[in-house]
């Protein structure tokens, strides 16, 4: 794998704190909880964007928007839709 830098939430400064917790405030809150104890690293798709505070608010907010409680599908559907999307990427998360 690739080595990619990163700015962990704790060193986060500036723009990129304040998006990093805009974008995070999209997610539900099952999200918010740390799964380093069950995958044994703290890597984060979301933290390999953070050379880049504008790509990754627009492109994780999205994720946030389709999560949304307020669409028409539960909680349930739209957990399904993403472990789908993840099987097809060959995603192993």
């Amino acid at each position: 794998m690739a080595w990619i830098k990163t700015i962990p939430l704790e060193e986060a400064e500036g723009e990129l704190r304040e998006l990093l917790m805009k974008q995070r405030e999209m997610y539900p809150a099952e999200y918010a909880a740390s799964t380093a104890e069950q995958t044994g690293t703290e890597e984060s798709i979301v933290a390999s964007h953070t050379l880049i505070p504008d790509a990754l608010f627009h492109a994780f907010s999205t994720f946030g928007a389709l999560m949304s409680p307020d669409l028409p599908l539960s909680r349930r559907q739209h957990e399904m839709i993403a472990t789908m999307v993840s099987l097809t990427n060959d995603c192993f998360y």
